[in-house]
């Protein structure tokens, strides 16, 4: 019996997460549930799947669910030191980490230092700090296994695979909701065109950043940390399709891509089962009917974040944690209707223009540049949201 924490079980990634732990009670068993603010669907997953530990970091929901009661068996926290208790709990195997954004580092750190299964769905614990995580990840002989669709097909090409043969990375990209648009185009564009993904469905967040392209251009860093590859042998593909997950290129020219039908059950089960494949009901893809597989590169000059992210990612130390910092800052500013879309880019570049990063930095020094970013961030923020 495989046991599992999830932080973020009330989000897009958790919910599907528990689906795959229903679906094989067998295998699987619920440890730990985390949510920040949704009390009542954290409630109901609560009385279905009865973890040992659950988890609310927003104090207000927090008093909620206490008033409505939770189980006894139940330990019950509340508050973001929550989450690192939650992430470090005896006898879980598999720390799945949902959360989003830099508030997923301290659990992953947390989990890595317990010696947990560390089930990285949080990209941003890689971006922001990913030579610190990893480098402590090989010391405790800790797995970090990848959740996200791209980085689980690179994993899956390279079982069996010497790391001398690699030659590339290719990471396939949908383009977003924004595919085909020009720099001309974006002044125009709405919060609703952003938050329409053709392919997926995912969080707000995670879907600006997709019409960005700067979800691309964060899975890079997260992949140069994740497979220990440099920058100049990670290519971004754009695949509309988003049937091939991603691939690689090998010292022989051949290429390895892994393919299914866009559904990130599949990933998540690939994780939280230490990479053994289980048989499933879910819908395949029928070869028998036509299917068409186009590729195209990245629009690079109309979609900016993405070799910002490249840049950041080379000049390494804080610079990618500020970037991170400075885009959540500008994605909510967007989503609460603060600023306008052709703003996101220019804010994320000018925190980063102003930074003075640290080569070397210990956590201590990437939680004062996630401070300081998201202060320098909101300040362009309320500069263009006053034009």
């Amino acid at each position: 019996m495989i046991k599992v924490a999830i932080l973020g079980s009330t989000g897009s990634i958790g919910t599907q997460a528990l689906e795959v732990i229903a679906a094989n009670p067998d295998i699987f068993k619920v440890q730990v549930l985390t949510a920040h603010a949704n009390h009542r669907l954290l409630r109901q997953q609560i009385e279905r799947f009865r973890p040992e530990m659950a988890v609310l970091t927003d104090e207000q929901a927090a008093y909620e669910l206490l008033k409505q009661g939770v189980p006894p068996e139940v330990r019950f926290c509340r508050g973001v030191a929550g989450l690192e208790l939650a992430a470090s709990m005896d006898e879980t195997d598999v720390v799945l980490n949902a959360l989003v954004g830099f508030a997923g580092l301290a659990p992953s750190v947390a989990c890595i230092n317990a010696g947990r299964t560390l089930a990285i769905a949080n990209k941003e614990t890689l971006v922001a700090a990913g030579a610190l995580v990893m480098e402590l990840a090989r010391k405790k002989q800790v797995a970090v296994v990848p959740v996200d669709s791209e980085h689980s097909a690179i994993a899956q090409c390279l079982a069996g695979e010497q790391p001398s043969a690699i030659s590339r990375l290719l990471l396939t990209a949908s383009g977003g909701p924004l595919r085909g648009k020009k720099t001309s185009d974006f002044a125009g564009v709405t919060l609703q065109q952003c938050l329409k993904h053709p392919n997926w469905e995912m969080g707000r967040k995670i879907t600006i950043d997709s019409a960005t392209l700067m979800n691309k251009g964060l899975e890079v860093i997260e992949a140069r940390w994740l497979f220990d590859i440099d920058y100049e042998r990670i290519d971004v593909v754009v695949h509309p399709q988003s049937i091939v997950h991603s691939m690689v290129e090998f010292c022989d020219g051949s290429v390895k891509a892994q393919m299914g039908l866009p559904d990130m059950k599949l990933p998540i089960q690939y994780a939280l089962n230490h990479a053994e494949r289980l048989p499933v009901a879910y819908t395949r893809m029928d070869f028998r009917q036509a299917l068409s597989l186009t590729f195209e590169p990245p629009d690079t000059d109309a979609f900016r974040a993405l070799p910002l992210a490249y840049a950041a990612g080379k000049q390494g130390g804080t610079y990618p944690c500020v970037m991170n910092a400075a885009n959540e800052v500008a994605v909510q500013a967007f989503l609460d209707g603060r600023i306008r879309f052709v703003d996101l880019v220019p804010i994320v570049e000018a925190a980063l223009t102003a930074h003075s990063g640290a080569a070397s930095p210990e956590l201590a020094e990437y939680i004062e540049a996630d401070a300081w970013a998201r202060l320098t961030a909101e300040e362009y923020v309320n500069r263009v949201g006053s034009k």
